[in-house]
Formats: C-alpha cells, structure tokens, sequence
C-alpha cells in the first residue's frame, strides 16, 4: 500500500447539521417510541466522523435520516445549509451488506454509476477508475465478478465504486461489520488512506471503539435508544494515521474517557433488557482490563 497524501485540501462542502431532530418508530400504535430524540449535532465539512454507541441505539436511523431516506417526525437536517428533502447524489451509503452487482465486473461496478448518472466523462471515468483500484489494490482483479472476490475485496470494491462519484458526503454504516479481524483492519487501512487522499466529508457509524479512535477526526458518543448525543470527542491525532497510535497516550486517554460513556449507556441498554448490551459490557469490561 502506498503512502497517504497527508497535505490533501479538506473540503469546505458536505457540512451536516441536525437541529433538534427527533424520530419515532411505531407510530400510532400502542408501542411507538422515539428511536432518536431531540438530537443536535453538527458534522464539520472535510472530516471524518465517527457515530458509537449501544447496539440498537439508532445510529442506522441517523444514517437514513441524514442520507434522506427518511424524514425526521421533528426538527430538521440540513446539508451545506439547505434543508435535506430527500435522498441525492450529493450522499453516497456504503451499508453493512454488500451491494455489488453480481453480474458485473469489478471495473464495471466501480464505473457504473458516473457512466449511468452521466457525471464524469469517458476520459475521467477511465483515469479516475483506475487510480481507485491501484489505491485499493484492485487493479489485478478488475476483470473478476463479485463471487470471485474476497469479502475484503467486495468491500474495497465497493468504497471506490462509492469514491468514484465524489460526493459531498459518504456514509459508512459498520461497512466492515463480520470481517475477520485481520480484514477488517485492512480495510481500515484503506479507508484511512482513501479520506485522506480525499479529505470530503465522511461519517462512519461503528460499535468498536479502537476503529472509531483509529479513524476519527471527532467522534461523537451517542446515548442509549432513544439516541441523543452524549458527548462529542475531537480526536487530535496526526494523519496519516497508523495503529501504532492506538497505543500512545493521548489515545490511551480518549479511550478510557469514550470507555466509561459508552459503559455508562450500556448499563442502561442492558437494564432495559437488551441481549447485545450484555455483549458489549463484557467485552469493553475485558479491554478495561
């Protein structure tokens, strides 16, 4: 893998803000509940950030809502100061699942959507493509069809066929989530070194905390459901980030601070009878130790 450019312009597009936004699920039924709630909060264009909390909580809701696939039942969502209404090509979703279309090659899938949507020309289609998959070491496979790609693979194929179109914003909601541990940090690596060649505006939703620490330019803590925000992290480790920072002192810092936040609303998960709340005490309860 080559060196991330460190020096990348940040963008000054692809500001998010919620005011107030609060969405309910169930509605008008004897069981509808708030599953975000009152929920404030402002993603600063040309960064990385970085959504945690309990499972269940409603970080994929957030997703939906500032993606436009939903709408919020109160407040408002806005993207560079104008009010979301819908879904646009301005918002680009990498979701957990994969999404590759089988009977397409690599490049195919990498390149349809400009070629579908009209946005780029054939020439920058051609060169923007291809230096995609020399950035995700997916240059030797670019004839392969999905099932003959790895899951790491299906996955970087599916951040530069995300890349390609150069959005304002991209979400990533847990876009590593059932990838062996030794995968999932290889795609970390990729990801990282995509942003910051990139420098747009990126949110990342994850329950694991050392990939929220690794990736993040401000990491935002979310409450149990109903989600609010919690507190807000500025993560002010160097870039290009490398794992090696996960093990300094400052992240030792942010991790034990995030650690007893994200403990606290689990607690509350799990009193609410919550069996992935279990799950997540036991297992920051064992990075504690």
């Amino acid at each position: 893998m080559n060196a991330p450019l460190p020096n990348a312009q940040a963008s000054t597009e692809g500001e998010i803000r919620l005011n107030g936004v609060t969405r309910w699920v169930g509605v008008g039924s004897t069981d509808a509940r708030p599953v975000i709630e009152d929920c404030t909060m402002t993603m600063e264009p040309g960064k990385l950030t970085v959504l945690v909390g309990p499972s269940g909580c409603g970080k994929t809701t957030l997703i939906n809502l500032m993606a436009g696939y939903e709408a919020p039942d109160v407040g408002e969502i806005l993207l560079d100061g104008e009010i979301v209404r819908g879904p646009g090509q301005d918002r680009l979703v990498v979701f957990q699942e994969s999404a590759l279309f089988p009977w397409m090659t690599t490049w195919e899938n990498i390149t349809c959507g400009p070629k579908v949507g009209r946005t780029l020309g054939s020439q920058e289609i051609e060169e923007r493509g291809n230096a995609l998959l020399r950035t995700v070491g997916l240059a030797d496979f670019r004839d392969k069809y999905p099932s003959q790609l790895s899951g790491g693979m299906q996955r970087r194929a599916e951040l530069a066929r995300a890349m390609i179109n150069r959005p304002k914003v991209m979400f990533m909601d847990e876009p590593f989530r059932g990838l062996d541990a030794m995968t999932r940090s290889l795609m970390q690596e990729y990801y990282a070194r995509i942003f910051e060649e990139e420098r747009r505006t990126n949110i990342f939703v994850t329950s694991e905390l050392d990939e929220a620490l690794f990736l993040a330019d401000t990491l935002i803590i979310l409450t149990n459901s109903p989600a609010r925000v919690k507190k807000v992290l500025t993560i002010a480790l160097e870039r290009p980030r490398i794992f090696s920072m996960l093990t300094s002192d400052a992240c030792s810092v942010y991790r034990m601070e995030a650690l007893e936040l994200l403990h606290e609303e689990a607690l509350r998960s799990f009193a609410q009878g919550s069996a992935d709340a279990a799950d997540f005490i036991q297992a920051y309860a064992a990075r504690e130790e």
